[in-house]
Formats: structure tokens, sequence, C-alpha cells
């Protein structure tokens, strides 16, 4: 594609308009459909950056490697680390070089596989494939995850590379993961890059690559995840696969349509690790009010701001944090909860951690007075009851923790970082 080339943008099987991006002006363009602004659908789509007017709107200010220049909302669809490591070694496989793909090319690499509704065409031509080896897929992550030099020299053909960019790109964060889709009836699990019918369970699978870890990342994530469910933070539902992978439904596949998501940073345009005054909870329940959520849904962020406290998640920043949009009633709702659980290092000896988005003020040492002010702020009836149905849980918090065959040293780690609060 050419350095300023457009892409068109699509959801729900509509046309909502095209962006661009002009590398010598490192500026990005949006413009919507004029028959979608006529048409009076889908006001909300895009709640806050992007105007709802027909002229070209010109974006300078994303130009960092959070954005890569986009405007955020269309940012949310690139790859992050983990995505990017995989499209670099696809990429060379193929005998292209990952510093000549423009972002607006690798939108067309994206394109109807993303996560979320929204699609990118032209989009690029990749073969489909309608099975699944989970060892396979293994063994071309190590190798990709571990490789210091020509991936084609590590063994590595394009085929095997294929597989994995097309399902293991699409999902944000850092930890390997990949998109599969289990049919319902015959149990068939295919690749869940395409397929998004309610015949089928949806999912995103984090993966296990090492055979012997010195403790089971995914396995503390389940523990975390049943721990949350009783603490009433609502989560999709989620096992784990063969005792080694962490498997949960996908929120933006339900009812055999695509569900349109943006993270509070591609709303906003809050860098996820940016500016210390973006990342606070007190923007996050102001972005809550803006979008308009019912009360339930501040009181459901107030209680997930509450468990990841008392159970030590400090990596809760503004991409952990996604809105759901109902396109019938052209209404933002909360999205479930996800990414909880203990994101450090628990065998290495870290004393202080602070968190993602402050409190207060505060990214350490978060005292009830703390949780208190912010539920004075926002109109939470009744925090000390929700605090005392959040620390109720840590009894099946520890039982998880062992259940799991998490290591003594890992459990008594983790279970030590549990802020308790005198109510």
């Amino acid at each position: 594609m050419a350095k300023n080339d457009i892409i068109t943008i699509n959801a729900f099987g509509e046309e909502i308009g095209r962006v661009g991006y002009d590398e010598d002006q490192r500026t990005s363009s949006f413009q919507y459909n004029p028959n979608f602004l006529q048409s009076g659908k889908y006001v909300n789509i895009f709640p806050n950056i992007i105007k709802r007017i027909p002229q070209v709107q010109v974006f300078r200010k994303f130009d960092n490697e959070h954005f890569r220049g986009l405007p955020p909302m269309i940012a949310d669809s690139l790859p992050d680390s983990f995505g990017n490591t995989i499209f670099r070694a696809w990429l060379d496989a193929n005998d292209k070089d990952y510093h000549q793909i423009s972002v607006i090319e690798q939108l067309a690499y994206v394109s109807n596989r993303g996560m979320g509704a929204l699609e990118y065409f032209p989009g690029k031509i990749i073969p489909k494939n309608a099975t699944i080896n989970l060892d396979e897929i293994i063994g071309v992550l190590e190798k990709v995850l571990s490789f210091k030099g020509d991936v084609k020299e590590d063994g590595l053909n394009t085929a095997s590379l294929l597989n994995v960019f097309k399902i293991g790109t699409s999902a944000g964060g850092a930890r390997p993961k990949i998109l599969i889709s289990e049919h319902k009836e015959t149990g068939q699990i295919i690749p869940g890059d395409l397929e998004y019918s309610d015949a089928y369970n949806h999912y995103l699978v984090k993966l296990s690559l090492e055979e012997n870890p010195a403790y089971s990342v995914e396995a503390l994530e389940y523990a975390y995840y049943l721990t949350a469910q009783q603490a009433g933070i609502d989560m999709m539902d989620s096992h784990m696969i063969d005792n080694r992978h962490f498997a949960t439904k996908r929120f933006d596949r339900q009812d055999g349509r695509k569900q349109h998501i943006l993270t509070a940073s591609g709303i906003t345009g809050w860098a996820y690790s940016g500016s210390p005054v973006n990342s606070r909870y007190e923007n996050l329940f102001k972005l809550a009010l803006h979008l308009k959520l019912p009360h339930r849904d501040i009181e459901q962020l107030y209680r997930r701001m509450v468990f990841n406290v008392v159970y030590a998640n400090t990596d809760d920043h503004l991409k952990n944090h996604s809105f759901i949009y109902d396109d019938q009633q052209d209404l933002w709702r909360l999205s479930p909860a996800y990414d909880v659980t203990y994101s450090l290092n628990p065998m290495l000896n870290v004393t202080r951690s602070s968190r993602a988005l402050s409190i207060n003020g505060k990214r350490t040492d978060i005292d009830l007075n703390d949780l208190i002010r912010i539920a004075e702020e926002f109109t939470i009836k009744s925090p000390k009851g929700i605090i005392e149905e959040v620390q109720s849980v840590e009894v099946l918090w520890q039982e998880q923790l062992h259940l799991q065959r998490l290591p003594e040293r890992v459990i008594r780690k983790i279970t030590g970082e549990m802020r308790r609060f005198e109510l």
C-alpha cells in the first residue's frame, strides 16, 4: 500500500467511514461515509474524539507508540506486543520487512479477523484452514518467541506460521494467546479468526508454552477468575484446557454477532502507560458517567476496583477496562472483566508495586479512606458492604490457589500482598 493510503472501516455490515495515514506528515485522517451519516444509525459508535460531521478530520497528537498516529478507537484494532511478535515472524518468513509495512497496511491484515466489530477493507487475502492442532501451535510459538535470527533457519515454514498468525495476532496483551471456536454440538475446534456464528462457543485461549514451569500463570489466573466470580465480578465463563491453558469465552462474539468493543484507552486517547494524570480510577468513573452507563455498571466498576486492591491485581491499566456498544439501543455498557490476576512474578523478590491506576491520588498503600472517598464522589451505595463482600471470598481464594497446585512459595508471596480493611 502507498504511504498515505486509505482504508475503509465497516461495522455491522455497513461502511462507517475511511481512515488514512500520511507518513510524511505523520498525521491520520478520518471521514464518515455520507450515506452512513444520513442514515442516523449508530450515533454513538465513536463516543469521543471523532466528531459526527461530514468533513475530513485530521489527527496529529496520537503519533506515539501506543496509537501509532491513528485515532485511538482505530488503534484499538492493532495487535499488542505478542501479536506484533507473531506478525514480524510471519512477515520474515514471507520475505517482507515489518518496518516497511505501514500502519494502514497492518489494518488490512487485521481486516475482518480482529477483535470487536470493526472491519477494514480491502483486506489482505489470507488462506483459510479448518483445523486446530494445539501441540503444533505451541511448538511454533516456542520457536517464534525464542528465535534470534532468521525464522526460516529456525525451521519455521510459512504454513505453520500462517496458522498462528491468523489466530494469534488480534488479541491484545503480552502473553501468548490464540482465538478458537468450538462447535456446541460436535465439539469440533476451528480457528477463531473468521467464525462468529451462534453454532460455536468462541474462546480466547492463553497458552502455557513451558512443560514444567516454575508456576502456572494460567492456573493462577483461573484461581483468580473463580474467586472474582464469587465476589460478584461479572466475567465470561472460563475453564482450563488439559489443566494447562486458560480459555475464556469472548464477549465480542455473542448471540451469533460481532460486538463493538472499545477499551478506555481507545475511547479517550489516554495512553495506558502514559501520563499519571490520566491513569486514575477517578477518570475511569468519569468516563463511565460520560458514556451514560447505568448506575449498576458504576457500582460494578467500584467492586472491580476494590477487588483489585484487596487481591493485589496492580495491572489494572486503561486497556484492561473495556466497554460494549449496544447497536440496537445505541448505548454503551461496561464489558465483563478480564485479565484479573496477580500480574507480577511471585518468584522474584519484588517487595513493592505501584498500581497502574491511582486511587485518590495514590498508587501504593491504599487505605479505607481512599476507597470511601471514591464511593462518595461517585454515589456508590454501601461501599463498606461491597468491600466486606469482596473480602469474604478470601478463604475461597486461598483454597483455589492450592487446588491449582501452585507452589507454596508462590501462594505465600501472593497472599502476603492481600490488603484487608477493618470495617
